[in-house]
């Protein structure tokens, strides 16, 4: 399959070179900081930004927050089916 994209220089403002899926965990970090989240299922969402800073906000369902995010955690998060944008 060819890539469209092969010769462009990977960029935050897209597109993504990959989807990571994210597991809310109090004490884990995600193992590669992405440029976005994608969440499927609406709740809250708590999340600790790259600044290291714990936030909680609402979303609704198949919501991309366009936000680097270094940690979900599993206390206080609702929101479900929770993916990473990553740019390699």
């Amino acid at each position: 399959m060819s890539n469209s994209f092969s010769t462009y220089a990977s960029g935050l403002n897209g597109p993504a070179t990959d989807l990571m899926p994210v597991t809310p965990d109090d004490g884990t970090d995600l193992s590669q900081i992405p440029v976005a989240l994608y969440v499927a299922g609406g709740g809250v969402l708590r999340i600790q930004t790259v600044d290291g800073r714990d936030v909680s906000l609402p979303v609704a369902d198949h919501v991309t927050l366009p936000v680097g995010v270094r940690r979900v955690y599993a206390t206080d998060t609702t929101a479900t089916d929770i993916f990473g944008y990553i740019v390699k």
